[in-house]
């Protein structure tokens, strides 16, 4: 048996970043940025009123001061004037500053009568001026590789740039097997139960921007193996789930090879998740989970959602581990490393009582995997261990 981090290590050579592909800004949500984005503008563009007040000249800006309104600026609407010595312009938020002025005065501080104001006694020192280029300036760039989230979005549209250069989509084939496997809607007979599995990792790829596709149950004879590795044609990524461990019926991996795979390993020491193989199959990577819904879960997290990100382009790195306080004493844990469902809350973590890899139910209930090293030690509560985020 191999370790976690030498599993990856395997994986990640049987995995590249894809190519890019232009999207418009509107669909660039949750995609990978291919390239630098470079601004094609300065932000603001000019330098604007930062409050509603009025503009005017800092030597004018004396307490008790009175000066002439000669015009009004808007957002959208500047005025073409410029403010001389005993002037000012009525300003709105957002407005370009009229030539001449150099300091707005919030109107909470200004008394009007017809078109003269009286600045207060009291003036405070800003100047409520946005300066030009205040934000960023032509030529400031957003670094690739980058997901982007909404606020780089908000920003790539006031650089002005309306397509941008994204890593392509992974692609990846979801295929169960199992003859005692059936559809959820469908009714099972006495020795079934209800495929799981490709529908929590489809939701989880997809999460982390992979396109996945859901392919029909394969049964456990070689004709339904290998029909179902053709349907997985042109993915970037093949997933079984089921089949892939030693017993008489687990056809994956010897079908898998007869159609070309070159197998990079076999079990892992960890838990739960042991029996868990990988390799290349033609232009695609190939990745055989266990059949228990937690253990092939577990694995998507530790092992499927770092090969995604390498494939966008966003480095070889396993999954980030955050830390917390465990909330209860553990006795010596087992030879593999283990992730617990757990729950972490106000940064301590609790792992779950029962720990069998078939228990669905638990993994909904927790919002994290606890790490326990290999042959851990016992321990107390209060210690610091290391967790991934579910």
């Amino acid at each position: 048996m191999i370790s976690v981090d030498q599993a990856l290590e395997h994986l990640f050579s049987l995995v590249a970043p894809l190519g890019a592909e232009a999207v418009p800004l509107a669909q660039a949500a949750g995609r990978v940025l291919a390239r630098d984005a470079v601004a094609r503008r300065d932000q603001p563009p000019f330098a604007a009123s930062a409050m509603d007040g009025y503009a005017v000249s800092g030597a004018c800006a004396d307490p008790g001061a009175r000066l002439h309104v000669i015009g009004e600026a808007a957002a959208g609407h500047g005025f073409g004037g410029r403010v001389g010595a005993g002037e000012t312009v009525r300003i709105f938020t957002g407005a370009p500053l009229p030539a001449g002025a150099d300091r707005v005065i919030i109107q909470e501080d200004v008394t009007r009568a017809g078109d003269m104001i009286t600045l207060g006694t009291e003036l405070d020192g800003g100047t409520h001026v946005r300066a030009a280029g205040g934000d960023f300036r032509v030529g400031d760039r957003i670094e690739a590789p980058r997901m982007l989230g909404p606020s780089d979005l908000a920003l790539l549209a006031a650089m002005n740039i309306p397509e941008v250069p994204v890593t392509r989509r992974p692609e990846v084939a979801l295929m169960s097997t199992g003859d005692e496997l059936v559809m959820p809607g469908e009714e099972p007979g006495p020795d079934q139960i209800i495929a799981s599995n490709t529908f929590g990792l489809k939701a989880m790829l997809e999460g982390i921007g992979a396109r996945a596709r859901i392919l029909p149950i394969a049964r456990d004879t070689r004709a339904s193996l290998t029909a179902g590795f053709d349907l997985a044609a042109g993915a970037d990524l093949v997933v079984t789930i089921g089949g892939a461990s030693v017993g008489d019926h687990d056809l994956v991996g010897e079908v898998a090879e007869e159609m070309g795979m070159h197998r990079a390993f076999y079990k892992i020491a960890m838990r739960p998740g042991k029996p868990l193989m990988a390799g290349r199959m033609g232009d695609a990577a190939m990745v055989g989970l266990p059949g228990n819904p937690v253990s092939a879960m577990v694995c998507g997290h530790v092992f499927l959602a770092p090969m995604i990100r390498a494939m966008q382009g966003l480095g070889a790195e396993r999954s980030s581990r955050l830390t917390a306080r465990l909330a209860c004493d553990m006795p010596a844990g087992g030879p593999r490393e283990h992730y617990m469902r757990a729950t972490q809350e106000n940064g301590a973590i609790t792992p779950a009582q029962r720990q069998d890899s078939a228990l669905l139910s638990i993994l909904a209930d927790a919002n994290a995997l606890l790490i326990r090293p290999a042959s851990d030690r016992p321990r107390k509560a209060g210690e610091i261990m290391e967790y991934i985020a579910l």
